[in-house]
């Protein structure tokens, strides 16, 4: 592979924005220097690097999206490699390098068929990269299902997580779970010794279940705002704990319709940008003109708001259409700097989730880098240094 160095452009390390600058992709992948344009004319690289001018466009991270479902009529609940393969190129369209496909809470049966589906397409994408596996459930509370399969909902079993962990053959990374739920603690202990991140989700808990699964790792929260006790002037419930426990993080879904604007913008004036994650929650039919979706037996509607809903209950949402990249444009529309956003959507998930050289663009990194321009228009994606995308001419 030949190495690469993009020129004329602003760089967003994962937190910090430098403006003219260029980058050097070496020829096994990796970021091998960033530096200021003034110093172009003395630089030297091997013979044979191209030479790209990015012309003023933003070079960042590539975007990590740690829970989606489906997108470009692909989805998880096929249970079939070949589909989680379409979405790994689809979601390279959208600027999107590595992603964690997320399993919806249905039969133990259709669960472990999802996640064999996953394990199978491991090593094959050509775009971006599966970097584990989110299974969202089966221990959540049956009083807050959302759109998950009530039938799935199970009280907690350890002997089925040890199978539903056995079937990703190491490729598990984390599970969605409802802290309050009896033998919870047994199990948060169970997945630190397997080294599986807990998220709480899907949740009836009070504060203080929050702050119990506190102790025992839970630090990490599913679709924050929904799906989970509201907040409460008499108990917190789980939005009150996040917005008032520093060391709780959470996801969040920037399409304007799960979490209001201005609630986003709250979020970030209580929490540091750092324990914000950036999600998609997207389904299927997610970039597709139809979007009428069967997921567990439901049928989902894709509304004029953009999200799904429930066809025979328009007030619960099923999940969104949004893309990472739609996602990143959205919270800079709504005044968050831009460095934060991208810092949302790419190093914040690589430090949680323990992602090795990825998330942040600094020399001895994997190149796994997005190129867009001020219109969000994807100009040029690299994984490990390959080109993906190469939309600059």
């Amino acid at each position: 592979m030949a190495s690469t160095v993009l020129t004329n452009g602003t760089i967003i390390t994962g937190s910090a924005k430098l403006h003219d600058c260029g980058l050097y992709i070496d020829a096994e992948g990796n970021i091998g220097d960033i530096f200021n344009m003034k110093r172009f004319s003395q630089k030297r690289f091997p013979q044979g690097t191209q030479v790209i001018n990015v012309n003023g466009a933003y070079i960042t991270p590539g975007f990590i999206d740690t829970h989606l479902h489906g997108i470009g009529g692909y989805g998880t609940e096929d249970a079939d490699p070949k589909s989680i393969l379409g979405m790994s190129e689809r979601l390279a369209d959208f600027g999107v390098t590595g992603f964690f496909p997320t399993v919806y809470t249905d039969s133990t049966e259709r669960m472990l068929a999802s996640i064999n589906a996953i394990t199978e397409a491991i090593g094959d994408e050509q775009g971006a990269q599966i970097l584990g596996i989110h299974v969202e459930g089966p221990f959540i509370s049956p009083q807050r299902l959302g759109a998950q399969n009530p039938e799935g909902a199970k009280p907690v079993d350890i002997a089925l997580f040890d199978t539903i962990i056995a079937a990703g053959k190491g490729h598990i990374v984390c599970m969605t779970v409802a802290p309050e739920l009896k033998g919870m603690r047994e199990l948060a202990l169970n997945a630190i010794k397997k080294g599986i991140v807990l998220l709480a989700g899907h949740t009836n808990a009070t504060y203080e279940n929050i702050i119990e699964g506190m102790q025992v790792g839970i630090l990490h929260s599913t679709h924050f705002f929904n799906a989970m006790s509201r907040l409460h002037h008499r108990n917190p419930g789980t939005v009150g704990a996040i917005l008032i426990e520093q060391d709780m993080q959470c996801e969040v879904i920037a399409d304007g319709v799960h979490v209001h604007p201005e609630l986003v913008k709250l979020l970030l004036k209580e929490k540091e940008a750092r324990n914000v994650v950036l999600v998609t929650d997207s389904l299927r039919p997610t970039m597709q003109s139809d979007g009428t979706l069967i997921a567990n037996h439901e049928i989902a509607i894709l509304s004029e708001d953009g999200a799904f809903h429930k066809a025979d209950d328009p007030d619960t949402m099923m999940g969104s259409s949004l893309t990472m990249l739609q996602g990143v444009r959205n919270l800079v529309e709504w005044e968050v700097p831009i460095e934060s956003a991208i810092q949302m959507a790419t190093a914040n998930p690589a430090r949680i989730y323990d992602l090795s050289m990825m998330g942040r663009l600094t020399p001895g990194y994997l190149a796994n880098i997005v190129v867009f321009d001020e219109e969000f228009a994807v100009k040029g994606l690299f994984i490990r240094g390959r080109m993906i995308r190469d939309n600059f001419s």
